[in-house]
């Protein structure tokens, strides 16, 4: 497999890795957004978050959370954006899962997670809750 992140993720590839757990390691963003921008990469390929077996997500999001912590301590932000480009449409550049670490101050000119997109449903709120429910049947609802 010739994937970038694979190999940045293997220590192939030189990049600014900043810490690193058994399953994911952080890495700063070559196109940074904002100061200490970091995604944190799966070791093991996934090109999304539903090709990741299940078994790694709590260390993944673990080194999320530290890192999130530290770059809350070194640059003062007053809050972070933190999120994943699932597919093409989302924006998702590199085939392969990585989260986005983005330190945000008041005024830098960013928006929330609500500023990505504006295409709300036709149908009501009861009808999309309807239509999930009735896929999911009373497995994930008690």
């Amino acid at each position: 497999m010739d994937c970038l992140f694979c190999k940045i993720a293997t220590l192939e590839i030189e990049a600014k890795i900043l810490a690193k757990n058994d399953d994911a390691v952080a890495v700063l963003d070559i196109n940074p957004r904002a100061p200490g921008h970091t995604m944190v990469l799966p070791r093991v390929h996934a090109d999304s978050i539903l090709d990741l077996p299940d078994s790694k997500l709590g260390s993944i999001f673990g080194l999320v959370k530290v890192m999130t912590d530290v770059l809350n301590k070194v640059f003062s932000p007053d809050g972070f954006t933190i999120g994943i480009n699932h597919g093409r449409a989302a924006g998702q550049a590199v085939d392969h899962l990585h989260i986005h670490i983005i330190p945000r101050w008041r005024g830098d000119g960013g928006s929330s997670i609500h500023g990505v997109v504006n295409n709300p449903p036709h149908d009501s709120l009861d009808e999309v809750e309807r239509r999930i429910k009735n896929f999911l049947g009373d497995t994930m609802v008690k």
